[in-house]
């Protein structure tokens, strides 16, 4: 028997650098390597789009995610190479953020 895709996510420009399933809601948060993270459905809706808050100043500040954790209280942590942590509700709202200089793995 082959596996079949059960969908098909689109959305990012560039490729995919993490992801996280939370099955408890349904979702699938992905990170690119050049651009925002992405909530999607299990269907493949694309539901939300998570931006951090350099994002918000400018493309020269683009961060790149590094790490995705989705919890099924429907919290997101994501991580990204500049050091910097973001907590975002399932709903796309930046929560918290704290910078770091340690380097996470």
């Amino acid at each position: 028997d082959f596996a079949t895709p059960r969908a098909v996510l689109t959305g990012h420009d560039y490729e995919i650098t993490c992801a996280a399933i939370c099955a408890e809601l349904g979702l699938v948060i992905s990170g690119s390597k050049e651009g925002p993270c992405l909530i999607h459905s299990m269907n493949g809706d694309l539901l939300r789009t998570l931006e951090g808050p350099e994002r918000l100043e400018g493309p020269e500040n683009c961060l790149r995610p590094k790490l995705i954790q989705a919890s099924r209280e429907g919290h997101c942590v994501i991580y990204y190479e500049n050091g910097l942590f973001c907590v975002f509700s399932v709903n796309g709202r930046l929560q918290a953020a704290m910078e770091t200089d340690d380097k996470i793995r």
